[in-house]
């Protein structure tokens, strides 16, 4: 019976010295060994960590943020509705768009490279191909002007998008990403694309919500767009409309704010964020 709390306190400060001098390589081992184990047993399960530092900073986490496309999302949008101006049909306007995005990378350009290969349309010759990151796309399509991306990137070229908004707006509201496309300096019609959440996102925002961890979600979609999707997924917390190379400065932001953040990313643009974060989770399947 060590009696008061005091007396408990000397009694294991004394039981430790007498460790550490007694068995000084069996606690030198210890730490080193169990987080060993920890990344072992994380590499069974498909888990490559980094260090025990990630292990040790991860019980102090409050804040989880996901990327959408890639994380959340299968990566793998297909094209759902083509809305037609002037005369235009479908098929015009999906020949055009795709011939200019055969050279994109972006996953919304391959899905509607994708939805022409299937309808069998031939695609014409793009020149002067020009991504302008977080807005769209530019080209010359069989000699004429093309231009493919979101109402910022019409405006800022000076296009009159008026016919098309309310229709743009609609299916973001469904969670679908609409793109604008203009032939020759005028607006021509609408393409809009679509991911689906993965079969297991639901359930794992679900469980860390219930770990006391506010989860956020930083996506370059516009704002209804992105709240749309965010609602299925069960996320409260929407950062819309960020620019890739401002995705590290919205990490930035939430650490300020006193925040212990993880962030969630597939991509090789999420790398500067998954750096700044105070631990970084990459996505096995990500580029």
């Amino acid at each position: 019976n060590f009696g008061h709390s005091p007396a408990l306190t000397i009694a294991l400060m004394n039981f430790v010295a007498v460790m550490i001098i007694a068995c000084p390589c069996a606690l030198g081992l210890a730490t080193p060994t169990a987080v060993m184990v920890g990344t072992g047993k994380g590499a069974e399960k498909g888990i490559l960590i980094k260090g025990g530092e990630s292990l040790e900073t991860a019980h102090k986490l409050d804040t989880i943020v996901f990327d959408k496309t890639g994380t959340l999302t299968k990566g793998e949008p297909e094209v759902t509705d083509i809305i037609t101006l002037n005369a235009f049909s479908k098929e015009e306007i999906l020949k055009y768009v795709a011939s200019a995005e055969k050279t994109s990378e972006h996953p919304l350009g391959e899905a509607i490279v994708k939805r022409a290969d299937e309808r069998k349309i031939e695609l014409l010759e793009a020149k002067n191909f020009n991504a302008i990151e977080g807005h769209g796309i530019e080209a010359t399509v069989a000699g004429k002007n093309v231009l493919i991306g979101n109402v910022k990137f019409m405006r800022d070229r000076d296009i009159d998008t008026k016919d098309l908004v309310a229709r743009a707006e609609g299916l973001a509201s469904e969670g679908k990403t609409p793109m604008y496309f203009a032939l020759e300096n005028k607006a021509a019609g609408l393409i809009a694309v679509a991911d689906t959440l993965k079969e297991n996102s639901v359930e794992a925002v679900e469980k860390l919500k219930k770990l006391g961890l506010e989860v956020v979600m930083l996506t370059g979609d516009n704002k209804k767009t992105a709240e749309a999707i965010a609602r299925k997924a069960g996320i409260d917390k929407v950062l819309p409309e960020v620019l890739p190379e401002d995705k590290v400065h919205e990490i930035k932001r939430l650490q300020s704010e006193g925040k212990k953040v993880a962030m969630v990313g597939d991509g090789i643009n999420d790398a500067p964020a998954l750096a700044q974060a105070d631990v970084g989770i990459a996505i096995g399947s990500g580029t």
